[in-house]
């Protein structure tokens, strides 16, 4: 009896001894995205989000509310992602009553509202940085020695978003959640590398995010987002070579003359945005609207005569992946949609509804993130 006793404290005991290693010790410091060196001191309870689709980051850690910590936001879902926004409202209704502080990629806010929250750490996309440095929100911050902590799902979303996952799991005290989420990004990120890799021909690829939004074509990322995912699956993104920045307009010709092997739509429901010309995925999207979309999209003028559409090797996407921390998705239907033969058995969708039942306690709804002409 003794013996059975001793075991099981001994197994106790390591099971508590694991769990230690996943504590964070404060004073803690870091290295973020951004290449800076950050002390903090406590663990964080008054958190500001400038990206308000980084709380999807928060459903990974603090995953019984993710809103919890946050005592305001940049609320982009409401905006840009209904069905999310109304998803996470449902779920926790309190978050309804966060200060939406309007905290734009440009660093124009009401700062002194946003500090009479007493927060005790920011939470900005590295993208921002220049921005918000340049609107004097960083030395703000810094006089009050309030903690800026950059991560990146946008700039290099397929190296930069585990790595910013397992910064914030530190950061917040939510090391063993934020490694398991990573280790599953991982393995599945591993997964489209090993199956490119003899791969010898790079398709090329175009991509036109939030397609409809305006009546020209056409709108595309270079290397950045949209771009930079394209990339990461072993194709070549042809708005990496027709763009000198991050994103930008190029003529339709000119798309057509770079013969694009594929050519991906991306959208998602933009409340109030013409939503009648775009792609309307999301958690509450409609498949005969999806379909209906889709054939105005690609009857464009112009659009309809790319080979790539002619042959019906277009496909569209979910926008908001791009920068997404759970670009894994977005990387999936990439990979099935550039290599339909190499991918053929690989199910995005299904690696969303693990995300979500697994690594979050959000709720498990059904959506519709993509569209493909039937053949």
């Amino acid at each position: 009896m003794l013996k059975k006793t001793t075991r099981v404290l001994s197994v106790a005991g390591l099971m508590a001894a694991s769990f230690a290693t996943f504590a964070t010790t404060y004073p803690l410091t870091v290295t973020d995205l951004a290449g800076q060196k950050l002390t903090i001191n406590k663990e964080p309870e008054r958190i500001i989000i400038q990206d308000g689709r980084d709380i999807l980051s928060l459903a990974v850690l603090d995953k019984s509310d993710p809103f919890k910590r946050v005592v305001a936001w940049n609320n982009l879902l409401k905006n840009t992602d209904s069905g999310t926004w109304d998803m996470l409202k449902g779920k926790w209704p309190e978050s309804t009553k966060i200060l939406d502080m309007g905290f734009s990629d440009k660093g124009q806010v009401d700062l002194e509202t946003v500090i009479a929250k007493k927060p005790d750490l920011m939470i900005a996309q590295l993208r921002a940085k220049q921005s918000l440095q340049q609107g004097g929100v960083i030395d703000r911050l810094n006089q009050l020695h309030i903690p800026i902590v950059f991560v990146d799902y946008d700039i290099n979303p397929a190296k930069d978003t585990a790595p910013s996952i397992d910064l914030l799991g530190k950061v917040l005290n939510q090391e063993k959640n934020a490694q398991a989420y990573t280790a599953f990004y991982r393995q599945h990120y591993q997964h489209i590398q090993d199956e490119i890799a003899s791969i010898k021909n790079r398709p090329n690829v175009f991509i036109e995010p939030l397609a409809g939004r305006s009546d020209s074509c056409c709108f595309t990322h270079g290397e950045e987002g949209w771009g930079k995912l394209i990339e990461a699956v072993g194709a070549k993104n042809i708005g990496s070579e027709l763009l000198p920045g991050a994103s930008g307009e190029v003529s339709l010709e000119k798309v057509i003359s770079m013969k694009p092997d594929v050519y991906i739509f991306t959208g998602s429901i933009h409340p109030g945005k013409g939503q009648t010309t775009m792609m309307p995925f999301g958690l509450s999207a409609n498949q005969a609207d999806v379909d209906k979309e889709a054939k105005v999209l690609t009857s464009r003028t112009g659009v309809a005569q790319v080979p790539a559409v002619m042959d019906q090797r277009v496909y569209a996407v979910y926008h908001q992946f791009y920068n997404h921390p759970y670009n894994i998705v977005g990387m999936e239907y990439l990979a099935k949609f550039i290599y339909p033969q190499q991918f053929k058995n690989l199910d995005p969708a299904k690696t969303y509804h693990e995300i979500i039942r697994n690594y979050t306690q959000l709720p498990d709804k059904d959506f519709i993130f993509s569209w493909q002409p039937k053949k």
